[in-house]
């Protein structure tokens, strides 16, 4: 028996040139780069300008639904674009993911009632979900698979600069143009971004998968409905918490059982163990952020612009940890790297919890965090990358939407659970953090098995 190699950066020698931007892939990735940025900015900018969304729409009862549709229906959109992607093609697909969000933005846009808002986010949701999919599917066949590792540095370091300046813009856009601003702005770039992408894209043809089988979109329904339940759940306290959380996750889990690889749930060897790593960490990141600003500014008494420096930090690092992974070639090393980059999250997340357990400085969490970003950016990349080599072409659109399905539902599960932690009477957020470690440190103890075993 001997191990197959999907963390080599290739498996035979290429001539392609060694760059993304080269002629024949630079529209494709520079379109790219603008819609993930995009696509982030929506999220980080949104989210600062809800407050006062919710105030002037008069809003404030549909405040956590106007975040919980945009989930639900993205997970509907990944699993839709899966299938699109691999029957008809990643130009079709990307096609609908545009529209669908581009729609959103100018629904919510003009919305003259939170309602109309909320319609508008839930389109967002699909597009987002369907573009999300086919990013890494059609820009994945662009640009040669010798260059993954760095495409999938490129597309975490364009989450970069919008974390940074997001908030930021976003406030400015409220304060001078109006929260309406915020939506119609990212509406405005779309068609620029979609005018570089999408002729590349056209160009890779339709897919080879299977008939379109749109009878699983009922387990994404269900899927949907257990992620919304989740983040209902979140929102929620006492018996009526915990109830939402069980049928929630109950509801998630059936669905997710078929809509993953057979395998994903128990940490089976090869694909189903990649796509089970991206959930873990992914709930790693997504529980542990949530509860940090109220950490440093709650416990430690920092100021709010003090604890987004330290949020900031964790986007740089693991930009930076992104860019080192995609310079690796050696496959011995990458390997070490995929299990070093979990384990230093787990190993960040323990100095985050110092100053709680003993008498040590609060700046050990800005370092923590910092450390998490650095090992999730030397990871998290490395998993698409392992993903598209473990795929047919036939199956890249299915085994992606896989991918980021389980990111959405772990992650809802994980800040469900988050929620029924954390305590508001006493603030105590150290049982929110001792859950990141947990599934970083099982990310590190089961990532050996993303290695699968051939005769």
């Amino acid at each position: 028996m001997t191990v197959a190699d999907p963390l080599s950066a290739s498996a035979a020698p290429t001539a392609a040139p060694q760059s993304l931007f080269a002629p024949g892939r630079r529209a494709a990735c520079i379109g790219a780069i603008a819609l993930i940025s995009m696509l982030a900015f929506e999220s980080i900018a949104v989210a600062t300008a809800m407050p006062a969304v919710a105030e002037a729409l008069d809003g404030l009862p549909l405040y956590a639904l106007a975040f919980g549709a945009t989930l639900a229906t993205s997970v509907l959109g990944m699993t839709a674009a899966g299938q699109l992607c691999d029957k008809r093609g990643p130009y079709r697909a990307a096609l609908y993911g545009l529209s669908f969000f581009l729609a959103g933005l100018l629904l919510a846009g003009f919305a003259a009632s939170m309602p109309q808002l909320v319609a508008g986010r839930a389109l967002q949701g699909l597009g987002s979900g369907v573009l999300g999919v086919t990013l890494y599917v059609g820009v994945g066949q662009v640009v040669p698979q010798a260059l993954h590792p760095k495409l999938f540095a490129m597309f975490a370091g364009a989450w970069v600069v919008p974390g940074l300046v997001g908030p930021a813009l976003a406030s400015f856009f409220v304060q001078w143009m109006g929260w309406r601003s915020v939506f119609l702005a990212v509406a405005a770039a779309v068609p620029v971004a979609a005018a570089l992408m999408l002729p590349s894209l056209k160009r890779v043809g339709a897919g080879t998968g299977e008939v379109l089988r749109w009878g699983a979109m009922r387990w994404a329904l269900l899927a949907s409905a257990g992620a919304l339940t989740l983040h209902a759940a979140s929102q929620q306290s006492g018996a009526q918490s915990t109830a939402l959380f069980v049928g929630g996750l109950v509801a998630a889990g059936f669905a997710a059982r078929l809509l993953l690889p057979r395998g994903t749930l128990v940490a089976a060897r090869g694909l189903p163990t990649v796509i089970l790593l991206r959930g873990l960490i992914a709930a790693t990141f997504a529980s542990a952020e949530a509860f940090l600003p109220l950490l440093l500014t709650q416990h430690f008494g920092w100021s709010l612009t003090q604890a987004g420096i330290a949020l900031s930090a964790g986007a740089v690092t693991w930009s930076i940890g992104s860019a080192v992974q995609a310079r690796v070639q050696r496959p011995d090393t990458r390997r070490r790297l995929l299990t070093g980059g979990f384990s230093l999250a787990a190993a960040g997340l323990a100095v985050i919890m110092a100053p709680l357990l003993f008498t040590l400085p609060s700046l050990l969490v800005f370092v923590g965090w910092s450390l998490v970003g650095l090992g999730i950016g030397l990871s998290f990349p490395m998993l698409s990358v392992m993903l598209l080599k473990l795929s047919s072409p036939a199956s890249q659109g299915s085994n992606t939407s896989a991918l980021q399905l389980g990111d959405a539902l772990t992650s809802s599960a994980a800040l469900a659970l988050a929620g029924l932690l954390f305590d508001p009477a006493t603030r105590q957020v150290l049982p929110v953090l001792v859950l990141a470690f947990t599934l970083a440190a099982a990310a590190a103890a089961v990532s050996p098995r993303a290695q699968p075993v051939t005769s």
